[in-house]
């Protein structure tokens, strides 16, 4: 294999495949990633047998040929390559080692057979749709936050992904939950998506997908099996198994008759948490929400270090109550807000609440109360 390319294509492209490799591995291919050189492109992939992506990238293809080269060793070398340079890949006559040469800088790097390489062979899949980045990008913005991390219950370490049929309407939604607090996010649903199964994409898939979904007008085309889901995003594609369980559900979460409504500046209030949690214990991160008409009263008391108060006006017109909340939870909450006002539905001290954004009635979150 010879090839040259320039250093910016090499880096955006290895940077995306790069980030799947994971840094200590027990299969050495692993930490490798396939370099195939062919007609006027480099195609890269990588994968750690749950996610696998791969990318083309333009090339002056001398010798057409392909190898395997640890990832994260030549992206380091790229990384520091001279900007505006070019860069020449050739492997040697027994394909042991490549050479990685720009200007006077010049490397000498240790291959594995691509025949090694694993491929996750996807399989057909039974439902194929398109959707702008923009709409994919806020599903997982606004739900990625609640995922959970507790891997007994492996089936709540991703976003459940699904379509629902509300009233006439079909929606595409996205729902994330740790049982202590669930995320909802839905946008009109792209046509070929009728009855897909619902899957729960990975946590790391997601955090993936995010990194990638930098151009908002970029059209996604998204094909889903029962096992597996695949994004094409411009010139890279993502593949990735799915988790294998039954998302629990969510419906029977989501309160529908909370009455009592509390209309709030979305900034003050997290302003107010963030400062009266200071003096909250690691442990506890407890935060007393005391209601009265107009007026809300924050509390938090820590044996330990002390108390702090702080009160903001509000609108609310029911009768007095004090609910608790864990503070961190509230600010994730709040920081998913992009209206001016966070309206929060409340039933009693030891009911779900609600959380609705002012701004975007496409999303909606839960919080569990905590005793206080």
């Amino acid at each position: 294999m010879r090839i040259t390319l320039e250093r910016s294509n090499l880096l955006k492209s290895l940077n995306h495949v790069h980030r799947v490799v994971e840094r200590r591995n027990t299969i050495p291919i692993l930490s490798n990633v396939l370099l195939k050189a062919e007609g006027a492109d480099l195609e890269m992939k990588a994968t750690d047998l749950d996610l696998e992506i791969t990318e083309k990238t333009p090339a002056m293809v001398e010798q057409a040929g392909a190898t395997t080269v640890p990832a994260h060793l030549l992206y380091e070398i790229v990384r520091k390559l001279a900007d505006g340079s070019e860069v020449s890949l050739a492997t040697d006559t027994d394909g042991q080692t490549i050479s990685v040469a720009s200007g006077r800088s010049k490397f000498s790097l240790q291959c594995l057979p691509q025949e090694d390489f694993p491929d996750l062979t996807a399989g057909t899949f039974s439902h194929a749709f398109q959707l702008k980045a923009s709409d994919l990008k806020m599903l997982i913005d606004r739900t990625q936050f609640a995922i959970s991390t507790e891997e007994t219950r492996y089936y709540l370490n991703g976003i459940f992904f699904h379509a629902m049929s509300e009233g006439k309407a079909l929606k595409l939604r996205a729902v994330a939950t740790d049982g202590h607090r669930l995320a909802r996010a839905e946008v009109d649903a792209p046509s070929g998506c009728e009855n897909m199964p619902g899957v729960i994409i990975p946590r790391k898939t997601v955090g993936e997908l995010q990194k990638l979904m930098d151009d908002p007008e970029i059209i996604v085309k998204v094909e889903v099996s029962d096992a597996k889901i695949r994004f094409t995003i411009g010139s890279v594609v993502l593949t990735s198994k799915l988790i294998d369980g039954t998302f629990p559900d969510y419906q029977r979460v989501i309160p529908a008759n909370n009455d009592r409504e509390m209309r709030i500046d979305c900034q003050d209030f997290t302003r107010a948490v963030d400062r009266v949690s200071t003096v909250s214990s690691e442990r506890g991160r407890a935060v007393k929400l005391s209601l009265t008409e107009g007026q809300l009263t924050l509390t938090v008391n820590n044996p330990d270090s002390g108390s702090a108060t702080d009160e903001l006006p509000v609108g609310y017109e029911s009768e007095p109550m004090d609910i608790g909340f864990n503070a961190k939870y509230l600010l994730d909450i709040t920081g998913q807000l992009t209206g001016d006002e966070a309206i929060f539905l409340f039933a009693d001290a030891g009911s779900p609440t609600l959380v609705r954004d002012t701004a975007n009635d496409q999303a909606l979150y839960v919080l569990m109360p905590m005793r206080v």
